[in-house]
């Protein structure tokens, strides 16, 4: 029962790692005007895969957990940031040529969204699980 909230609380931190390293490289590709390579897509789908299994269990943790109604505005900040991060991805791979700035702008939105989710419930980005 408190697996699934333990790894989902652990999971967020690999989220938001892989965001800032894909923000960075997105940036410096942006700022170097270096065509769009393997290495960004490798990064662009690590993050939307990773944000993707976080939202996986915390459906897991939903069903296995109290409900409470703040979880509402969190899951629907979440299902949000991981719909924007996977559209700019996407979209971004079938542009011809593909650039940095979409799956920039993507991740930067999506973990902005990840934090008002996380505030939605009360909690700091950083703050530990103390529940």
């Amino acid at each position: 029962m408190t697996f699934f909230f333990h790894l989902h609380s652990g999971l967020r931190y690999l989220v938001l790692l892989a965001g800032v390293l894909a923000v960075a490289y997105f940036a410096f590709g942006l700022a170097t005007q270096r065509p769009f390579d393997k290495v960004g897509r490798i990064l662009g789908a690590s993050y939307a895969g990773l944000l993707h299994t976080q939202v996986l269990v915390g459906i897991c943790v939903l069903i296995t957990r109290v409900y409470y109604p703040a979880l509402i505005g969190h899951i629907v900040m979440m299902v949000l940031a991981a719909v924007v991060a996977q559209v700019c991805m996407s979209m971004n791979r079938r542009r011809t040529p593909p650039g940095y700035a979409l799956p920039m702008a993507g991740v930067i939105v999506s973990l902005l969204f990840i934090v008002g989710g996380i505030m939605a419930i009360g909690r700091g980005v950083f703050m530990s699980t103390a529940f």
